[in-house]
């Protein structure tokens, strides 16, 4: 089984023993590691100036990148992120990495056209459109999923690479959802239910993520329907088990390695919080993805991750 069939199998809740798969919705230390700068934090503002051959070398760069954090660290998926948007050119960074890879990993992509978590910016002017113009909220985001339903049609309409979209926008605050679940109710949900049923026509998977505490509301996201839930913060208050009991073992559940602890905590502190999420996770049988709560980002100690890979191929294994 190829580690793309094990995280797919994950995805719709089958029993696939040996190991749980694993992966990460960003990896960062790319310098640490490899000594080459993610994709993301490339600055690609000329890219349009650049010659064929130019931007050939550096989409086969990144797929490169990609594949090589992939066999580092046994990931089953690969989330393709870069700032070069152009469609076609998305296109063909997945057309390179699946000429380099095969069928090997799952690949997905960004694709979520709900409300997140204002800036501070602009919180205060957002919060008071949430009660004093809802419809006009409602209207942007109407149109947000036609944007996001005409992308998909685009990957469709050429080979059909992508296996998924992972839904990005967050929801939630440690202490609480951003959104309450009246509002949830109002300007997110019937566009997050709307947008996870046009992708899954299309033959594509769902993973929705949110950091902080979404319990007030994992309910409601899962009646939207998504095939997994992302990240489970620990931070958050967020315990496997509770989710589990709320939303039952028809959704995958990605994630729940403390992020803070793997940058702050002892060695043991760590170690107790990888085998609690291991333990949590594989509980059932299935429907579990081993990650970290949010995503292994700039300032994380390499160790730690890397500890953490460790302890995840010794004991991540269904008896």
């Amino acid at each position: 089984m190829t580690e793309r069939e094990r995280f797919i199998k994950t995805l719709e809740c089958e029993e696939i023993g040996g190991r749980v798969p694993h992966f990460e919705l960003v990896y960062f230390l790319t310098m640490e590691k490899f000594g080459r700068i993610h994709p993301n934090h490339r600055n690609y503002e000329q890219w349009n100036q650049m010659s064929h051959a130019e931007q050939k070398l550096h989409i086969e760069d990144m797929a490169d990148l990609y594949i090589e954090t992939a066999k580092a660290y046994d990931h089953s998926a690969i989330f393709v992120q870069t700032p070069v948007t152009a469609l076609d050119h998305m296109q063909w960074l997945l057309e390179t990495i699946r000429e380099k890879s095969g069928d090997e990993y799952y690949l997905m992509m960004h694709g979520d056209p709900t409300w997140a978590i204002p800036t501070g910016d602009d919180m205060v002017e957002f919060a008071a459109k949430m009660y004093e113009e809802p419809e006009e909220l409602n209207e942007i985001s109407k149109r947000r999923v036609e944007e996001h339903v005409k992308m998909a049609d685009y990957f469709d309409q050429h080979g059909h690479l992508l296996d998924g979209f992972t839904l990005c926008s967050d929801y939630c605050f440690n202490v609480n959802p951003f959104f309450s679940s009246e509002m949830f109710d109002e300007l997110i949900a019937p566009f997050l239910k709307e947008i996870i049923t046009e992708y899954k026509k299309r033959g594509y998977y769902v993973i929705k993520h949110t950091d902080g505490n979404i319990m007030p509301i994992v309910k409601q996201i899962a009646d939207c329907g998504p095939h997994a839930i992302h990240s489970l913060d620990p931070q958050g208050g967020v315990e496997i088990p509770k989710v589990r009991e709320i939303i039952g073992d028809k959704i995958a559940l990605i994630g729940n390695v403390n992020c803070g602890l793997l940058q702050t905590g002892t060695d043991e502190e760590c170690e107790k919080d990888i085998m609690r999420s291991l333990r949590e996770g594989m509980a059932t049988g299935k429907g579990y993805i081993f990650s970290t709560s949010n995503c292994v980002y700039t300032g994380m100690p390499l160790e730690r991750y890397e500890k953490m890979v460790e302890l995840w191929r010794k004991y991540g294994v269904y008896q």
